[in-house]
């Protein structure tokens, strides 16, 4: 009978612990969304933070090349291309490329103001990653192009990194 007893405590109390937690996260779920509704209803206190990606531009050093990688292997299509005009800009050419929703910008400087483009490579820019929807053959033809894919397995751990003709490390995903 005490046993009983003791069962007859312990579940009341492990039911009553689990009311507790249960009213506990809906109280701070509710107050969570609350504070959210209050800042995205008052803008001059929404927070600042990243909401997109807003472009992604490639200095062109060898133009057939890139665009031979851009277009031809990864599929982008030329959206739209303009030259530039202003002190240090004169003559730039910028081609606006989109694969689906995501556009990538060749610039290519002219030849006049080359002088003023960095050495490849010292851009404090790590990668960029394009997302595809299979690896496989784009990894392939890479290859056969003479990119070095950063990871020879890509096809299983669906991704790899290469290095563009204009020095930029380019990543690719399948997930």
């Amino acid at each position: 009978m005490k046993r009983k007893e003791h069962t007859c405590k312990s579940n009341f109390s492990y039911r009553f612990l689990c009311l507790v937690v249960f009213v506990t996260a809906s109280t701070v779920f509710s107050s969570a969304q609350n504070s959210e509704q209050l800042i995205a209803n008052d803008t001059s206190k929404v927070q600042a933070r990243v909401i997109g990606l807003k472009n992604i531009c490639v200095h062109v050093l060898e133009l057939e090349k890139t665009l031979k990688l851009y277009r031809e292997i990864l599929g982008f299509k030329l959206d739209d291309a303009e030259v530039f005009q202003g002190k240090g800009i004169e003559g730039m050419l910028a081609m606006k490329l989109k694969a689906n929703d995501l556009a990538i910008t060749l610039s290519l400087t002219a030849p006049e103001y080359i002088h003023t483009i960095g050495p490849v490579g010292n851009t404090n820019h790590n990668h960029f990653m394009l997302q595809v929807n299979d690896i496989g053959p784009i990894g392939d033809k890479l290859k056969e192009e003479g990119y070095t894919l950063e990871n020879e397995n890509y096809v299983r751990d669906k991704y790899t990194f290469f290095v563009g003709p204009n020095g930029e490390i380019i990543g690719l995903s399948a997930w």
